[in-house]
């Protein structure tokens, strides 16, 4: 595997088309990154119809370097003008911004790259060598493993969501019921297609992603209040010196902090907002002066920007393994993946080393221009937030719109792209998470697919499940999430009682 790993990553690079691409994605992925209301997610998700006309090697480099690039963007914002470009960068705030305003700006800035380049190395790391184990493994699994897999990951996005389980759980069961939208893959009956031509392909992810994180977003921002006033920092950008030294006294917290992001990121649907939050609360209290944390401290930007990017390998490890998402990002490159041919889990591993190993490689080259172009780009930084916000936010509508229609030519993904871009806006509304709605529609043919061959092989019973030594752990730990958030509360009233 190392050996086709540096084959695929000295013939990408070779390529002109690819290096033309890689820095397209990395210049594209910064400056997405760095506008406030454009997460990472939705940057992916605008950016993805782009990479259908592609090679599949070609598109995931091109899609993995705006993803390592907009992680790293969103932090221009958090430190620059208080406001982070991505949720993943919501810690880095805390710390980046007084240094922004005590004129260090610049080594801010410097700290959050490196401590993103290193991040990302030990994710990669991470996911190389843990794949192919994790791969060997799944290789293993039947029919009753893979739907404890499916309710395992339905579970725990909507346990990670935010807000209540119960809502999470709901909206991810309308994820499933979408899923089932389009001909039975066993009876090639039609089902919830209401007479309709448009539904009776079923409904595309692509097209849901590109809606619920796309022109949701758009929607979102429409009125006065979609651009605060705050504006950039920019007299102290040429004030700091020394940026490498500074780095290496942090080294520690880098490590720390890669580590954490790393493992959490691992976990399906924990996601990077969890991984910062642990490695700035650990940071703070290994520190031996805390009191400087949130006036400017050097470990509260190198910490949370190294988890923030080592979880991107984390998050990479369940989708290429189990074909489980690691976030909603990670479910949006899981679509360009599936338009490519290349259905994630374990038999990519088997059926597909090549490409598994062009992932590495477009991974490792996606680290080193986003380290270069972000030292060279970082003197202009303050330009990418000044775009006025209407042209911003036509110009994701019309990208919404185009990329939808090229998938397939049709104009069926139109109309359901723009009903799932209401769709998104109403959850928005009624404060629901709108991730397990994607990962709903992931994992429920999945879900559909194995729990019916399950019964077929217990020839109607459970108890293939009972005899799944995996199966029951999976379903024992899912029912005990589920449980956890109902039993929490009755456990503290019994507590206050007592006391």
């Amino acid at each position: 595997m190392l050996i086709d790993t540096l084959t695929a990553f000295v013939a990408t690079l070779a390529s002109p088309l690819g290096i033309a691409l890689a820095l397209g994605g990395v210049l594209l992925g910064i400056v997405l990154g760095a506008l406030p209301g454009v997460s990472s997610t939705m940057a992916l998700a605008i950016l993805l119809p782009l990479s259908f006309g592609m090679q599949a090697e070609l598109a995931i480099l091109f899609l993995l370097s705006v993803f390592v690039a907009s992680v790293y963007g969103g932090s221009i914002s958090a430190i620059l003008i208080n406001i982070p470009g991505t949720p993943g960068a919501i810690v880095t705030q805390l710390d980046g911004y007084p240094m922004a305003q005590a004129g260090q700006a610049k080594l801010a800035l410097s700290h959050a790259l490196l401590a993103s380049s290193l991040g990302g190395l030990v994710g990669l790391a991470l996911l190389m060598v843990v794949a192919p184990w994790m791969a060997a493994m799944a290789m293993q699994f039947r029919s009753p493993e893979f739907t404890a897999v499916a309710v395992f990951g339905l579970v725990l996005l909507a346990y990670a969501s935010p807000g209540s389980t119960v809502r999470g759980l709901l909206v991810g069961a309308l994820g499933v019921i979408c899923g089932m939208v389009g001909f039975d893959l066993m009876t090639d009956m039609p089902r919830f297609t209401f007479g309709s031509r448009v539904l009776q392909g079923g409904v595309e992810l692509v097209p849901l992603c590109i809606g619920l994180f796309g022109l949701a977003e758009v929607m979102k921002h429409i009125g006065p209040a979609s651009r605060p006033a705050t504006r950039p920092v920019a007299a102290s950008l040429d004030a700091a010196s020394g940026a490498l030294r500074s780095f290496v006294s942090y080294w520690k917290s880098a490590l720390r902090g890669s580590t954490i992001g790393a493992l959490i990121g691992a976990i399906p649907a924990a996601g990077s907002a969890i991984a910062v939050a642990i490695a700035y609360a650990q940071e703070r209290r290994l520190s031996r002066h805390p009191e400087r944390f949130g006036k400017g401290a050097g470990e509260g930007v190198v910490a949370p920007e190294a988890a923030n990017s080592s979880s991107i390998g984390g998050t990479l490890i369940p989708m290429m393994t189990l074909g489980v998402p690691g976030d909603a990002i990670t479910a949006v490159l899981m679509g360009s993946l599936l338009m490519h041919g290349m259905r994630p889990g374990p038999m990519l591993f088997a059926e597909n080393p090549e490409f598994v190993a062009s992932i590495y490689a477009g991974f490792a080259i996606a680290l080193l221009l986003t380290l270069l172009l972000g030292f060279l780009l970082m003197r202009w930084m303050t330009w990418i937030l000044r775009i006025p916000t209407h042209l911003l936010l036509v110009g994701i509508a019309l990208l919404c719109v185009i990329g939808a229609f090229s998938i397939r030519n049709s104009l069926a993904d139109v109309y359901i792209m723009l009903f799932f871009g209401v769709l998104g806006y109403l959850l928005y509304l009624m404060s629901l998470p709108a991730a397990p709605l994607a990962f709903g529609l992931i994992l429920g043919p999945l879900l559909e697919e194995n729990l019916r061959r399950s019964l077929i092989l217990g020839r109607g019973t459970w108890d293939v499940f009972l005899n799944s030594p995996i199966a029951m752990l999976l379903l024992a730990m899912s029912l005990m999430a589920i449980a956890l958030p109902l039993l929490l509360p009755l456990l503290t009233r019994i507590r206050q009682r007592e006391c």
